[in-house]
């Protein structure tokens, strides 16, 4: 064992500091080769370098496969070591060569010098395990202290990451808590030992404009208290924009091009970087493209959903919330209603509604007639007029049937009388308008891309010709050039089958792009509505205008100088 791997806390912050007045990087990466198993040309990293110094924020960007997350988890040792074989390279933090380090040595790294927030925290959260005893794990393994010591420390750490009631939050379980809480609680967990350097995987990907904004700031001011080197890893350019001093581009396992923020932005030299740089959605739809006498498709008058808070007792009466409280809205034949609010304000209930998975009260009418009153018998005909769109197409398609079997198991349902030819000339006609071929067939979902899964999705939904997409959440999980080319994709669906979509998102780029009308919605209301360039350039309401403001595509900005 090296003698600087078992130095004693006070040594090594001095170790520490004496880096950083030579003007030492933290964490140095250098001419990293990873290869993955026996296959010569399973190699993940080629040559990647980078270098991160004490207090500095640096991004690390690029597209699904690109890399990034792989180099992350390369810091922390956290991949298969069965499988993960790095043939050249070093991966140095302070001084100390982290490929050489023992299991035993690393483990004193993990978590207390260097902590790491996943992607996703719902899968990264035990949820056998209140909060409070996942936090408190670090502290009892890298601290030495009681649990009833790391309990009170946990609450507090709560509380530092603004979680209301974080006594009473301690003892929750993950799936309690919302999405934004759930991300509190894993920075909570990362800051527990006061790391030197934090790795955030992708830490805002799937929340609302304000929480985005409202984590990032966090982020910054506890860097800031803390005095540590933050590392972000993402595909959202405008989050780097804002946020990073410096930039790091990855395309295929190499680092093409780094530099300042500034400089990479308004002067890119790599052709990735530029296609990267272009991949900002554009605007495709026009407010004119829809005539004001088109048929309205699908609307609502008065919709009200109350879930169950608590059930009736003995001696109380039973508690309900009211999710949905009076929502109207036309949508027409052609158009695109973009849907936004924060986490809560009701968006996915109302598509649930619509869909008659949740029972409401009030007014639904598809394509003029009624539905909410119809049986199941009757509404199941119905239902291929109005199809939905998930925002994760990974668990949203059957891993266990093939693509042919995903895409046609509609026409099984609402066509039985169709031939096998016939049936067979259907699902390729989905898969060709959605940019794909009949070679795909026989393939399963996970051979596929996250841009090819959500065109696969589309293709299901479009094989039964519906009026009307519900659209949740289309493009969040895809990187910024994915994204681009599946709202192009639905523009131009739209444009050659007369489709309507009802679009739910939190990206406002997204409904910039594509929307004709957008509806902001806020604990169940509607609070302001009307086409997007007026609503975007004059937001009436002070809500909005919040929203608008939180949304750093738009920082401030009218929608059409927007970056």
């Amino acid at each position: 064992m090296s003698p600087t791997q078992n130095h004693a806390p006070r040594e090594r912050e001095v170790m520490i500091q004496c880096r950083v007045d030579l003007g030492l990087p933290l964490l140095d990466i250098d001419n990293l080769h990873l290869q993955w198993g026996e296959a010569p040309c399973a190699r993940l990293l080629s040559g990647v370098t980078l270098s991160v110094r004490a207090g500095e924020r640096v991004a690390l960007v690029g597209e699904s496969g690109s890399g990034k997350s792989v180099t992350a988890l390369s810091v922390l040792r956290l991949l298969d070591p069965d499988q993960a074989r790095y043939t050249e390279g070093h991966v140095l933090f302070a001084g100390r060569n982290l490929l050489a380090l023992g299991e035993t040595a690393l483990r004193g790294v993990r978590g207390r010098d260097i902590a790491m927030i996943f992607q996703e925290p719902m899968t990264a959260l035990n949820p056998l395990q209140p909060i409070w005893k996942q936090i408190a794990e670090a502290l009892v393994l890298h601290e030495n202290l009681d649990w009833k010591a790391a309990r009170a420390r946990a609450i507090e750490l709560l509380d530092l990451t603004g979680i209301t009631e974080p006594a009473r939050r301690a003892d929750a379980f993950a799936h309690s808590l919302s999405g934004g809480q759930r991300q509190r609680v894993m920075i909570a967990m990362a800051l527990a030992c006061r790391p030197r350097l934090l790795i955030a995987d992708e830490p805002t990907t799937a929340l609302d404009v304000t929480l985005q904004a409202q984590i990032m700031q966090l982020l910054m001011r506890l860097q800031s208290e803390f005095g540590m080197a933050l590392l972000l890893i993402t595909h959202d350019l405008n989050l780097v924009r804002h946020f990073a001093d410096r930039v790091y581009v990855m395309h295929e396992g190499r680092v093409v091009e780094n530099g300042t923020v500034s400089a990479v932005f308004h002067n890119p030299s790599h052709p990735y970087t530029q296609h990267l740089m272009n991949s900002r959605p554009a605007r495709l739809s026009q407010q004119t493209d829809v005539p004001p006498d088109a048929e309205a498709v699908l609307e609502g008058q008065g919709l009200r959903v109350d879930y169950l808070k608590r059930p009736a007792g003995l001696f109380r009466h039973a508690e309900h919330f009211r999710a949905l409280d009076g929502v109207d809205f036309t949508l027409r034949a052609g158009e695109t209603l973009g849907v936004v609010g924060e986490s809560g304000s009701g968006k996915s209930t109302l598509a649930a509604a619509l869909l008659r998975l949740l029972p409401a009260d009030g007014v639904i009418r598809l394509c003029g007639e009624e539905i909410q009153a119809l049986s199941q018998r009757a509404l199941r005909p119905k239902r291929r007029e109005l199809q939905m769109v998930f925002q994760d197409p990974f668990s949203a398609l059957s891993p266990r049937l093939t693509i042919e079997k995903i895409v046609g198991e509609g026409l099984d349902v609402h066509e039985p009388g169709l031939s096998g030819a016939e049936r067979h000339e259907r699902i390729v006609r989905a898969l060709v308008d959605v940019g794909l071929s009949e070679m795909v067939l026989g393939r399963y979902p996970h051979e596929f891309s996250g841009g090819q899964r959500q065109r696969i999705a589309i293709a299901r939904a479009l094989v039964l010709r519906p009026r009307v997409l519900i659209l949740d959440e289309p493009t969040s999980a895809l990187d910024v050039s994915v994204q681009k080319q599946v709202l192009e994709l639905l523009y131009h669906l739209q444009r050659s089958h007369g489709l309507s979509y009802l679009l739910i998102t939190h990206d406002l780029s997204v409904i910039r792009s594509i929307a004709h009308r957008v509806m902001v919605l806020y604990g169940g209301q509607v609070v302001e509505e009307g086409p997007v360039d007026e609503l975007f350039n004059h937001p009436k309401q002070e809500y909005t205008r919040r929203l608008l403001g939180a949304a750093l595509a738009y920082d401030g900005l009218p929608a059409e100088a927007a970056p």
